[in-house]
């Protein structure tokens, strides 16, 4: 069941199911969505850049990123199309992080979980230390 929302475009409010722009607001995506595509279907304008694009057609810039974010326009199909890594900012053309970022993180948490385990080894290190008991032998205080 849809819930009330503004759109995200116009502030109009609307029932919202899936999109989170309104209905008139999308069929004016699908309008522009629908140059952007006729655009590059021409053999000529296959190379183009999403700027190239944006100049040619008039459709901002961020909706074509949508587009492609979207897979709407796949690079596959239109290789220069590319978006920015939302850490580094360096063109990408598939998920949120380019490769450089997703082995750095990658890379800080195998490093993370090295930490942890250490952490926990010594913990228990402590544990197993406060456990042990000694024993004074008191027949040999005596004597």
């Amino acid at each position: 069941m849809g819930e009330l929302d503004n759109c995200k475009n116009c502030e109009k409010l609307f029932v919202r199911t899936t999109s989170r722009v309104c209905p008139d607001c999308l069929k004016e995506e699908e309008k522009k969505f629908q140059i952007v595509y006729d655009f590059l279907r021409k053999r000529v304008n296959r190379q183009a850049t999403v700027q190239q694009i944006v100049a040619s057609t008039g459709v901002e810039e961020a909706l074509i990123l949508k587009f492609v974010k979207e897979k709407r326009l796949r690079a596959s199909q239109f290789p220069n199309l590319a978006y920015p890594c939302e850490k580094c900012g360096k063109p990408i053309q598939d998920g949120k992080l380019c490769v450089d970022c997703s082995k750095q993180i990658t890379d800080e948490l195998a490093y993370q979980e090295n930490i942890d385990k250490i952490q926990a080894r010594n913990e228990e290190e402590e544990r197993a230390k406060a456990r042990t008991y000694f024993a004074l032998d008191r027949m040999d205080k005596r004597n």
